[in-house]
């Protein structure tokens, strides 16, 4: 698959499409915004990803030339930061925002799901990667346990609804687990030491869940 990525610094540039082709992509790269739209003319694209802040023409006015004569995906890659720029970016017709600095297997992850490559999921600010095992909370890379990742994925699996303890023993720790049921109350402190105390709402007597969101 084709990924142009469009940054005005070389530095970043390079990091990008580095990662991506580890990945298996062929990128094409652009330094300035008339430099990125001229590979989206001659290049058969299956995604870009452009920055905000580029010479001659800036990555606000590339996204929606792209947007008003192709339906390809675009990942805005910027430094800006406010609610009011993303609402702006996705509003000019970006698919996904990210901002600088961020974590490059967050990047490769955003980039897959675009591209439906990837079950990735978000839970509030948390992004999911259920394939391998990793979780990431604003960008940053989050140190579960495999106990505490499985804890966390049969939560959101049954997302809305209340498991007991009794269940979450014997999803995440199996039907043999000798141990007592307050484990479970341990490792949900753990967790929510680690994702938020937000995430997993207790309901006193009965268990856990993470609720809906609306």
């Amino acid at each position: 698959m084709f990924i142009l990525v469009a940054d005005d610094s070389p530095e970043m540039v390079k990091i990008v499409s580095a990662y991506l082709k580890k990945d298996g992509f062929t990128v094409y790269t652009a330094l300035d915004g008339e430099e990125a739209l001229d590979i989206f003319y001659q290049k058969k694209l299956d995604l870009a990803i452009i920055d905000w802040m580029m010479p001659k023409i800036d990555g606000i006015e590339v996204i929606k030339t792209i947007k008003a004569e192709s339906s390809l995906k675009v990942l805005m890659l910027t430094a800006k930061s406010t609610g009011e720029d993303e609402f702006l970016s996705l509003s000019s017709g970006a698919d996904d925002y990210i901002t600088k600095p961020f974590h490059p297997q967050v990047l490769s992850l955003r980039v897959k799901k675009l591209l439906g490559l990837t079950r990735s999921l978000y839970v509030r600010d948390l992004l999911i990667d259920p394939a391998n095992l990793k979780v990431w909370k604003e960008e940053q890379a989050l140190d579960l346990t495999k106990k505490e990742f499985d804890l966390l994925m049969m939560l959101v699996k049954n997302r809305g609804s209340i498991l007991s303890r009794e269940q979450l023993l014997v999803g995440v720790w199996g039907m043999d687990y000798d141990g007592v049921a307050r484990t479970v109350d341990t490792h949900i402190r753990r967790l929510r030491e680690k994702i938020g105390d937000e995430i997993i709402t207790t309901k006193r007597g009965v268990g856990y869940l993470i609720e809906q969101e609306n």
